[in-house]
């Protein structure tokens, strides 16, 4: 067998994916936030 080594990609690259997780966690949590307050909207449930 071939002695395959992991190649490490470049610092950048690694936290760029890093900070396209975490926006993408922080977008969707917002959306699901939204989407609860619009229902609890639309069942009468206000804040006053």
């Amino acid at each position: 067998m071939a002695d395959t080594q992991a190649v490490k990609k470049p610092l950048w690259q690694r936290l760029g994916w890093l900070v396209l997780i975490w926006a993408a966690s922080v977008i969707s949590l917002g959306l699901v936030a939204g989407l609860i307050r619009l229902l609890m909207s639309a069942a009468g449930m206000h804040s006053h």
